[in-house]
């Protein structure tokens, strides 16, 4: 009896070792399965399309901690709701020096969770849409799944051919430049015209090693004969996006890339 009693004991004890390794990682895991919900996205997902556009989760897996964990960065609010609470991440342009310009020109990433602190929605302000419309938004989220993974850069790279072209007006240089104001710089890169914007993310207690996170630096690729928006790319709250309009609307062969 104390024979297999001290057997038992050891073999929890040798779980309980193995595990710990792994804890720290978890949320990994759920976004991994986050990930894997993306190849049946009309079944686990909902898009609603507004003043903003919104993902919603049928079926959520990921804990408010476990996006903390994945970027390295605290909402910039957050509010009690009926059913839940939201985060709000709030993004403001500043100049050269990363002070916020007056009159504040600034865009939202919305959270909302659940009871069990599992997000339900993910949220884009309308100011947003302006460099990624709802159509584009939507079919680039769709892309996700089945995306190739880079696993030592931790990175998502979809295929969107398998999807097919979508008929939308892409955006006009002039209207960017209308809600965004003036770039801090312009790149000249051949047949294109790239306007690089910086934005601070307005957030606490970043953890140490992760400061750069809170700058976004947004570059728009303006195609220099149509005028048209071509490719968007940034950091949003230490999430890498990459958008290659091209491969949406027209016959570029690279398409979305996504990485922490």
């Amino acid at each position: 009896m104390n024979s297999f009693f001290f057997r038992k004991i050891l073999r929890i004890a040798l779980i309980l070792l193995l595990a710990l390794p792994l804890a720290g990682c978890i949320y990994w895991w759920r976004a991994y399965q986050t990930y894997l919900q993306m190849s049946e996205f009309d079944r686990y997902f909902k898009v609603a399309v507004a003043d903003d556009f919104t993902l919603q989760f049928k079926e959520p897996i990921l804990y408010s901690d476990d996006f903390v964990s994945l970027a390295k960065l605290h909402a910039s609010e957050e509010k009690p709701t009926s059913d839940g609470k939201r985060w709000r991440y709030w993004f403001r342009k500043v100049d050269q020096q990363g002070k916020v310009i007056k009159p504040k020109i600034e865009f939202y990433s919305d959270l909302n969770f659940n009871r069990q602190d599992r997000i339900t929605a993910w949220s884009f302000s309308s100011l947003f849409l302006e460099i990624a419309p709802p159509k584009l938004l939507e079919v680039s989220l769709r892309s996700i799944g089945g995306a190739d993974i880079n696993k030592e850069k931790m990175q998502l790279k979809a295929d969107t051919s398998r999807l097919g072209k979508i008929n939308v007006n892409l955006p006009l240089k002039s209207k960017v430049v209308e809600k965004l104001g003036e770039p801090l710089r312009i790149n000249d890169d051949h047949d294109q015209d790239i306007y690089v914007y910086h934005f601070k993310l307005i957030t606490h207690g970043i953890e140490e090693g992760y400061e750069d996170r809170e700058l976004t630096t947004l570059n728009l690729s303006f195609d220099k004969k149509t005028q048209e928006l071509t490719k968007m790319s940034g950091r949003f709250a230490g999430l890498k996006i990459s958008i290659n309009y091209g491969n949406l609307v027209g016959k570029a062969p690279s398409g979305i890339v996504a990485s922490n």
